[in-house]
């Protein structure tokens, strides 16, 4: 007979359990978190008028006086249930400034859009994806380097390939140069992104002060790690009117004006982070691969689909640092971290340089230790400006009250109500077994939501 693990006797004896069936309840309620967070607390609804309780709710009599609730993490390779969660919220937040809903008007489908897509200059020559039997690097005429490696590469990568995105010598990569350019990310960004205006007013032949009372440029953009692990970044750009998403651009703003306002304002982004002895002058700017497609509503023919960048931004952001170049979802904190997790050699000395930059007293600002796992990237995986669209906080606290509703029915309507909550953190995760349980149980709603997708795509297809 075959020895039982620890995780099944855990999850026989949590079966075992008289209040099974309301823990179940709740695991199920957090979609399976592979990460829960345990409260324990109270929440009373009063009338403020009366003081007549209309909802008490208390863990007192809760599987192990607790509640669980979502840890809400964004990484598939963290917690893939609430990561499906944020990839929706995410789909719905970027296809709310492109389409309209979620209290953004309707007519901002017809407002000039485009999906740009900015890059990191080049650090030093990388193995290429290639494709069409293409090979990575000729090495007719390519010769060797000062260190005497060769410049040139005769195989084929393809993009499962290990060897694409790595360093050809990583004695010539420029280290330093790609570290400090991650952590000026968001400079580089507010910078084109206030150049944007400048070179818009002068390709219209506006003031900068009449374009700024003129128009409104509202972007979401989302930042990933290409194969050389050098942040790129996506962004939907939209012209607006002066008065925000509900007010339509002037007409004499074009697609073309604004196409080529991005090219120039990208290209006039130039940065001097703080000065070092140790490392020199750097000047930082975006790299010369730059990439500008309009967008498209339902029933148009030219320009990317809006649904589609929608669900392409919604699916990065959920991706772990095991689906891109880092490799690591935690911060660092000692230089003994960083021999831990499968990393290339790339990425091992791109985190060794962060955490030895990190400790020169002119870039402290900078915390580069605390950000060393993430290369020196400081920013958050996607940002957006106040006027594109809804929030992550409104779209959670619309799902919130959903299910508050659905919880208490028969709660009364009273519009001046005082609630009272006292809640305090336990802990967080599972025990072996219930770990066990609840990866069935986001097993099985990932399956009722494929089956309804495919029942749904069969209804449409036969009308």
């Amino acid at each position: 007979m075959r020895q039982l693990s620890e995780a099944d006797r855990d999850a026989i004896q949590l079966a075992q359990d008289p209040q099974f069936s309301r823990w179940f309840a709740q695991v199920t309620a957090t979609g399976g978190c592979a990460h829960p967070i345990h409260l324990k607390g109270a929440t009373t609804t009063r009338d403020a008028e009366t003081g007549e309780i209309l909802h008490h709710y208390d863990t007192a009599h809760e599987p192990g006086e607790r509640l669980l609730v979502r840890c809400r993490n964004r990484r598939a390779t963290v917690c893939a249930p609430c990561s499906r969660l944020h990839a929706g919220d995410t789909f719905h937040l970027i296809r709310a400034g492109l389409l309209g809903g979620k209290n953004v008007p309707a007519n901002v489908r017809d407002h000039l859009r485009l999906f740009v897509t900015l890059t990191a200059p080049s650090f030093g020559a990388v193995h290429r994806t290639t494709t069409d039997n293409e090979r990575c690097r000729p090495r007719r005429g390519a010769g060797r380097c000062e260190h005497g490696r060769h410049l040139g590469c005769p195989a084929i990568h393809d993009a499962t390939d290990p060897l694409a995105g790595q360093p050809l010598c990583l004695a010539c990569y420029d280290y330093p140069a790609h570290v400090l350019w991650h952590a000026h990310a968001g400079r580089l960004w507010k910078a084109f992104t206030d150049n944007l205006y400048n070179h818009l007013a002068a390709r219209t032949g506006r003031t900068r002060t009449g374009l700024r009372r003129a128009v409104r440029i509202s972007y979401a953009k989302v930042a990933e790690y290409q194969k050389r692990a050098a942040v790129h970044v996506h962004a939907v750009v939209r012209l607006d009117g002066a008065n925000g998403p509900g007010d339509p651009p002037p007409a004499w703003a074009s697609a073309g004006d604004l196409t080529a306002a991005v090219r120039t304002a990208a290209a006039a982004v130039h940065l001097h982070p703080p000065y070092s002895r140790a490392l020199g002058e750097h000047e930082l700017r975006w790299g010369t691969q730059l990439d500008v497609r309009p967008l498209r509503a339902f029933g148009g023919r030219e320009g990317l689909a809006d649904e589609a960048v929608a669900a392409y931004v919604a699916k990065y952001v959920t991706k772990g640092a095991a689906d891109t170049a880092i490799g690591l979802d935690h911060p660092i904190v000692s230089p003994d971290d960083i021999t831990t997790g499968r990393l290339s050699a790339h990425v091992r000395t791109l985190i060794h340089t962060c955490w030895s930059l990190g400790g020169l007293p002119e870039l402290e600002p900078l915390r580069l230790r605390a950000w060393a796992h993430t290369l020196g990237y400081r920013g958050h995986i996607l940002t957006k400006s106040c006027a594109y669209s809804t929030t992550y906080t409104a779209l959670r606290a619309e799902r919130a009250q959903h299910q508050r509703d659905a919880a208490v029915p028969e709660l009364p309507d009273v519009p001046d109500t005082i609630t009272d909550a006292h809640w305090r953190y336990i802990r967080s995760g599972h025990t072996p077994g219930a770990a066990l349980i609840a990866a069935g149980v986001a097993e099985d709603l990932a399956l009722n939501r494929q089956f309804v997708r495919e029942e749904l795509r069969a209804m449409d297809g036969a009308r």
